[in-house]
């Protein structure tokens, strides 16, 4: 356990991380925004590393390993720069929510690997595969406790919103796996799914952010919406990258939605624009519990017949256009240039 803020080099490392979720244009006026940035999210992940320690070893090194694969720390960058975007010189106020949001992200992709028995998570052993199904599955509850030893920092109003987001999370996943190997459930089925499992805990995210900075209800539902349709957009970008993506690039296989059974908008739209005969091959396939290669491979093929891929993106470039509309009520400035920039970079990501 840490017991001193980090130095420039873990400042340049997270400013590193801010660079990655802009995008890869010329940055202009939102260059000077970086180090700032990259320091507020070095201390947040201070807070994470000072509330990890436990008695036992084995314990603090799975958890170390999992907020280690926790990936970009989006979340804590779009707390950090919504909060800066409503006036605020300074995040020390949300810093230790903004590890508690990022702890319950990391735990619920514990438990995702282990239910999807998952091998590997951003090029690394998952961590069922590193430290064994019974010792992730605690780990993930251990994260998800400390978080809300930090949210325990906040009004009782917050507190409740992180456990709803939780609520949701958990909902979200027995909704998927009511739905596993069934095309029939439908985009509806597909988008409660999203909105509880991805979009709610960054729509709690945000929402608590305004409202810690006095925001009336209508700014805290501005924030509510951002939030909601940025989660959905970065989803739904998810899904088309696991069959069209590229592994190297994703640090993890392709095709875990077609081999889980997860109906997804790519598996819904190729089912619903390719003719009869080639509709039932689809079914088929998709509704076996154990998928080989050729399968995934045949399943990709009419996806692209389909033009699976253009109307997805589609929709990831809506609900990114969405979450830009509900910026307008944000001051103009920098903070809130960024978030737009965010908000169609991740309709457009790559990894």
């Amino acid at each position: 356990m840490s017991s001193s803020p980090p130095g420039d080099g873990a400042e340049a490392s997270f400013e590193s991380l801010v660079a990655q979720s802009i995008g890869n244009e010329p940055l202009g006026r939102l260059t000077d925004l970086l180090p700032v940035l990259g320091r507020d999210l070095s201390e947040i992940d201070w807070r994470i590393q000072e509330i990890l320690g436990a008695r036992y070893a084995t314990l603090s090194e799975s958890a170390q390993y999992a907020t280690q694969m926790g990936g970009k720390r989006v979340r804590p960058l779009l707390m950090s720069a919504y909060y800066r975007a409503l006036g605020a010189s300074s995040t020390e106020r949300i810093h230790a929510l903004a590890a508690a949001f990022q702890l319950i992200h990391t735990a619920s992709l514990v438990h995702d690997d282990v239910i999807d028995h998952s091998d590997t998570r951003r090029g690394r052993p998952s961590m069922p595969r590193a430290y064994g199904v019974p010792l992730s599955i605690v780990t993930g509850d251990y994260l998800f406790v400390r978080a809300f030893e930090l949210a325990a920092e906040y009004p009782r109003s917050v507190i409740l919103r992180c456990g709803e987001s939780c609520a949701d999370l958990v909902e979200g996943e027995v909704l998927q796996e009511a739905g596993r190997f069934e095309l029939s459930v439908g985009k509806e089925h597909y988008f409660r799914v999203v909105e509880r499992k991805t979009a709610a805990i960054v729509a709690a995210a945000l929402a608590s952010c305004a409202e810690l900075m006095g925001l009336d209800a209508e700014g805290i539902e501005a924030a509510t919406t951002f939030g909601a349709s940025l989660g959905i957009t970065f989803q739904i970008r998810d899904d088309m990258l696991d069959v069209f993506g590229d592994p190297d690039l994703m640090g993890k296989p392709l095709y875990a939605d077609f081999r889980e059974g997860n109906p997804t908008l790519v598996s819904l739209e190729t089912y619903a624009r390719l003719d009869g005969k080639r509709q039932a091959e689809f079914e088929r396939m998709f509704q076996l519990r154990r998928k080989g290669a050729r399968h995934l491979l045949r399943m990709r093929e009419l996806a692209e017949e389909a033009g699976a891929e253009a109307v997805v993106g589609e929709q990831a470039l809506w609900w990114a256009e969405r979450a830009v509309r509900a910026l307008d009520s944000l001051p103009e400035g920098p903070y809130r240039a960024l978030l737009e920039r965010i908000a169609r970079t991740v309709a457009g990501r790559r990894a």
